[in-house]
């Protein structure tokens, strides 16, 4: 299923377990981001530059706390619009 249609302020949740690969610059590498199932909230859209064909997802998952983490990019099948049971 296309996640094309989601904008910004959509909830979405984590469809795989997501990591730190460097670019969120005040956590370690390789720290947990999210697992599958984490619920999260779309804060923009856009794409790579040097992928501009495939969109970016620009999401803040909730923590353990219900706090909102970090921007996480992420790529249209690291996420899903459903709970999975």
């Amino acid at each position: 299923m296309s996640l094309e249609h989601l904008k910004p302020g959509d909830m979405v949740y984590a469809a795989t377990e997501l990591v730190n690969d460097g670019s969120i610059p005040d956590l370690p590498e390789n720290e947990r981001l999210a697992t599958p199932g984490t619920r999260g909230v779309i804060i923009n859209t856009g794409y790579y530059e040097e992928m501009p064909d495939r969109t970016l997802f620009l999401v803040r998952f909730e923590s353990g706390q219900k706090e909102l983490g970090p921007p996480v990019g992420c790529w249209e099948e690291e996420l899903t619009d459903q709970i999975s049971e």
